[in-house]
């Protein structure tokens, strides 16, 4: 089984644009034919599963566009996704920010899915996809370190009631890469299939490793990369895996 991890910034391109040297800015603005990019990296890559993060589905800044579905519908997956904010969120309520997402694709053989909600930091969506042998979560942490940690003690719990084998991806924003996790993947029997710490932020000069793949008993990782791919500031990751 193919999974494919990503933070696509709402298919706006990997930096600001130039003509406008404000920090955000290129949060703001499209880039007409990069989600046309996006799309046809993801299809050359033939994943069973894709993990999306940042996905506009269908604000001003994406004409309107659903990015999630328009991807899904490309490869003939199933789409699930939600705003990445909490329920109770101003966020919830405001042009483009309500249309920013999280989304799972998949081909048909899901058996369930699940939103949580992180109790602490902005962006608090867990989606949970529960697929024939295997259950997987996708989490985009807090900026701020504490927030993260308290982020981490709820997916752990999460995890621990889980009776299939466990994969969790996403984009971490962890400033100090795996070092700052390892209370929690001991604590949840959890490894990375990132054994040689690639750094994955930024895209054009890669130095942070802040997106991570981790995945628990009862699952072999067969195949891991991270290929240069430049339609986002943040690198794509690639897992093989095969559950036992």
């Amino acid at each position: 089984m193919r999974l494919l991890l990503y933070n696509i910034r709402y298919a706006v391109g990997a930096g600001m644009p130039p003509q406008i040297p404000v920090p955000g800015a290129g949060y703001l603005f499209g880039s007409p034919g990069n989600l046309d990019n996006i799309i046809d990296f993801v299809k050359s890559c033939r994943p069973d599963v894709v993990g999306l993060l940042e996905v506009d589905v269908g604000s001003v800044r994406s004409g309107g566009v659903n990015q999630a579905e328009a991807i899904a519908n490309a490869l003939g997956h199933y789409s699930s996704y939600e705003c990445k904010y909490g329920e109770e969120s101003l966020n919830q309520m405001l042009p483009i920010l309500r249309k920013q997402a999280n989304a799972f694709l998949a081909a048909p053989h899901i058996l369930g899915e699940r939103f949580h909600y992180f109790d602490t930091g902005i962006k608090r969506l867990i989606i949970e996809l529960e697929l024939d042998g295997v259950v997987i979560f996708l989490v985009h942490l807090s900026l701020k370190y504490r927030h993260r940690q308290f982020q981490l003690r709820h997916l752990y719990d999460l995890i621990a009631k889980i009776q299939k084998p466990v994969i969790v991806a996403g984009d971490f924003n962890t400033f100090w890469g795996e070092t700052e996790m390892f209370l929690f993947m001991k604590a949840a029997g959890l490894r990375s299939a990132n054994v040689a710490g690639l750094p994955s932020y930024p895209s054009k000069s890669p130095r942070m490793e802040l997106d991570f793949i981790l995945y628990g008993a009862g699952i072999e990782v067969t195949s891991f990369e991270a290929p240069r791919i430049l339609h986002s500031d943040h690198l794509p990751l690639i897992c093989d895996f095969e559950l036992r």
